[in-house]
């Protein structure tokens, strides 16, 4: 069937809002920025998206730009990350905000000490929370089991 991805949490205070959206609950969170409690959700909010294992989409420089966080330091992202959720690190709208996806990812790396094999990884993962058939998720995975030793030489 037809898959849903929800922008949600994007603003402070949206807690009603996000919680009725999360009910649904969506295949994906679009951003997400303020759902966890220390930027104003709420553990509730959290754990729902971790019950549900509702992967998001987050956009380092689309936040930084769009002032939804103050730099990239503080951006949600490590908060999903060491709670080992599924993310996918994304680029909004890379016309509009003047980046690219190699570059989102070198931001991650840089600004919280990832190393090329997190890098590797996170870019696997997001294989798992595409829209996409199974046997198709599957080629892609083949394809990156193939390609790391040409990349990790």
């Amino acid at each position: 069937g037809l898959k849903l991805s929800l922008h949600l949490s994007e603003v402070p205070s949206q807690l009603e809002e996000s919680d009725l959206l999360l009910n649904l609950p969506p295949d994906r969170i679009g951003h997400g920025t303020f759902l966890h409690p220390e930027v104003g959700g709420s553990q509730s909010l959290v754990d729902k998206v971790v019950k549900n294992n509702i992967p998001l989409e987050l956009c380092l420089t689309s936040n930084v730009k769009g002032q939804t966080v103050p730099c990239y330091s503080k951006h949600h992202f490590n908060y999903w990350y060491q709670l080992g959720h599924p993310s996918v690190i994304c680029t909004d709208d890379k016309g509009v905000f003047c980046t690219d996806l190699s570059q989102e990812y070198q931001l991650a790396a840089s600004t919280f000490g990832l190393s090329n094999e997190d890098v590797w990884k996170l870019s696997q993962q997001a294989i798992d929370c595409i829209f996409a058939p199974e046997d198709v998720k599957q080629q892609l995975k083949q394809k990156w089991k193939e390609l790391h030793p040409q990349v990790f030489k």
